[in-house]
């Protein structure tokens, strides 16, 4: 199966799908159309209603909140990968750049999904939150191009098995959905062996499933100032598949990535 979830492969888009995609990789700068976006179109109405929903936050204050929780999240302490150990890796200098470009990408899409859509969510769940302040501003999208995601069986066994390890790391409830993040890292094998040997002692002390949760309480504290903003039209009557879909995604794949993409991108430095 080339996802975790069902999907509508950017290749395979057409029409308002397409249209859509396009959109969401203009709007988000990346090259790239993330699979909370891709399982969303599965679902009569809910992909079209969603983005036009949340695609004002987009352009407007949800940046701002993703930048707060970037510089927010409290990362465990963990030494930089050295040159010299990318490179006796067998990880160059234009791979690393690569490398860099992926880990980038996620994290700027990965922290703007979580407060849009924690805004949607708690705008039809609302719940208690806690106080927070947006950042006084925001870095642009990079927009580099990314190496086309590989599908699971395309890896070779070990580097699935691999994948599929590292995908339950800070993870609680849902490990069957798999990060794209780590399928597209696959492309360096070395390199994601070295990201397993700094995660395993962390996920033993439970440190990667503490990053997990409190990064999901700051998505939910940013993602209900974001509500206020929401004016969304009638809904499909897919909704609440489509918000089950939402909160899926944020409380799993994507605060769990939030965190720990921020933690390995801080060790594979510049």
């Amino acid at each position: 199966m080339a996802e975790s979830v069902p999907s509508v492969l950017e290749s395979e888009a057409r029409g308002e799908i397409a249209d859509i995609y396009a959109d969401i990789r203009k709007v988000l700068g990346t090259s790239v159309v993330n699979l909370i976006w891709r399982n969303l179109a599965t679902m009569p109405g809910a992909l079209e209603w969603t983005w036009s929903t949340v695609r004002p936050l987009y352009l407007g204050d949800a940046p701002l909140h993703a930048e707060a929780v970037r510089g927010t999240i409290a990362l465990p302490e963990w030494p930089v990968f050295s040159a010299d150990t990318l490179l006796a890796a067998g990880v160059d200098e234009t791979e690393q750049a690569l490398i860099r470009d992926v880990l980038d990408s996620y994290q700027y899409t990965n922290a703007l999904a979580l407060v849009v859509l924690s805004a949607l969510l708690a705008h039809y769940e609302p719940r208690p939150a806690d106080a927070v302040m947006p950042a006084g501003a925001a870095p642009k999208p990079l927009g580099a191009r990314i190496p086309e995601l590989p599908p699971m069986e395309a890896l070779d066994p070990e580097v699935a098995a691999l994948v599929s390890e590292l995908n339950t790391f800070g993870e609680d409830t849902e490990p069957q959905l798999i990060a794209s993040m780590y399928r597209h890292l696959a492309y360096w094998p070395s390199y994601l062996a070295l990201v397993r040997t700094m995660l395993v002692p962390l996920q033993g002390q439970g440190q990667l499933d503490a990053l997990t949760q409190s990064t999901r309480a700051l998505g939910h504290a940013h993602g209900a100032v974001l509500a206020r903003q929401l004016k969304p039209s009638a809904p499909p009557e897919t909704l609440q598949s489509a918000l089950a879909a939402c909160r899926l995604f944020v409380e799993h794949p994507i605060a769990r990535m939030t965190g720990i993409c921020a933690l390995i991108r801080r060790a594979t430095g510049r």
